[in-house]
């Protein structure tokens, strides 16, 4: 199912690129022509904004076919997200979200999984993917933090020492959420309500968080995001909803990022002649419980444009 035409005015990029420290020169309404060859023409859209416009429209698409109480019914604690990116929304430019019919094999041990495409008025591409819902992470399933030094007294924006994490520190609260919530589109009540005590993080509002890491961990090694600007080629996240669940404002997480490594040989949208760079996240709670696990492959931009 097709939703209207809508658009991501600036006041949006702003309230979610504020919401999660996002500093990247791609959505700053001064800096993003300060970008060497930048073809877009005006600040974009994030690509956790996008995705997270993406999974609110699953949920509802969910509710309204009752199926979300399968998730329940047969313990699918965890919530996957893989996407890929093939263009980038400008300020103002129209498009459109579609959610594909639910795919059920919860009766047969798997999930369910939902795939989405978001289009511009014309018809080009900008993002597709899938949400599923299993019993066990898909991704970076076996990701472990064994021998990381205590994170609660570890200083931000650091290496963590004897690993290769970076790691940066934040904290969560209702206000970022809310504002994320709104700058995606969606309806913050659906997520926020002080009235009945509801605080519900979203899962991508968390994951998010990863492009602040990311940004943190480039500028402390002295990358220049002007001259060799790094766009999104695909994520895939998967996140612990029992650990979800229980997130409160104030609560820290730890963003733990490993890379850049070498990716997988390169499928779909175009990129096999492009140089990519894989990243390996960890969102760890108090107690070295893992939230979320996370592949983020990027490119420099100057690959698309034929400039290696």
């Amino acid at each position: 199912m097709a939703e209207q035409l809508q658009c991501f005015d600036q006041v949006h990029i702003d309230v979610a690129r504020n919401s999660t420290d996002d500093f990247n020169p791609f959505h700053d309404p001064r800096r993003w022509q300060n970008i060497q060859e930048n073809p877009f023409g005006s600040p974009i859209a994030l690509g956790f904004q996008m995705e997270f416009l993406a999974a609110d429209r699953v949920a509802r698409h969910r509710r309204a076919k009752g199926e979300d109480a399968l998730i329940a019914q047969h313990a699918l604690h965890f919530s996957n997200y893989e996407f890929h990116f093939a263009d980038a929304l400008r300020v103002g430019e129209d498009f459109s979200v579609t959610v594909k019919n639910t795919i059920d094999k919860s009766a047969q041990g798997g999930g369910l999984s939902n795939r989405i495409v978001l289009r511009k008025a014309a018809g080009d591409l900008v993002l597709m993917g899938t949400q599923s819902e299993t019993a066990e992470p898909r991704f970076l399933p076996d990701a472990v933090i064994e021998g990381l030094p205590s994170l609660e007294h570890l200083p931000d924006r650091i290496m963590a020492p004897g690993t290769p994490y970076f790691r940066k520190r934040k904290f969560l609260n209702t206000s970022n959420g809310k504002n994320f919530a709104v700058g995606a589109l969606c309806d913050q009540h659906d997520y926020f309500d002080e009235l009945s005590e509801r605080v519900d993080f979203p899962p991508l509002f968390t994951a998010s968080m990863v492009s602040c890491a990311l940004l943190e961990k480039g500028w402390a090694h002295g990358h220049d995001f002007e001259a060799d600007a790094l766009v999104y080629t695909s994520h895939q996240i998967s996140v612990d909803n029992r650990l979800q669940r229980k997130l409160r404002s104030n609560d820290m997480l730890n963003i733990l990022v490993e890379g850049p490594l070498a990716p997988p040989p390169p499928k779909g949208l175009g990129c096999a002649s492009v140089q990519q760079q894989l990243y390996r996240c960890l969102g760890v709670l108090h107690g070295r419980q893992i939230l979320f696990r996370a592949n983020v492959q990027l490119a420099p931009l100057r690959s698309f444009l034929g400039k290696h």
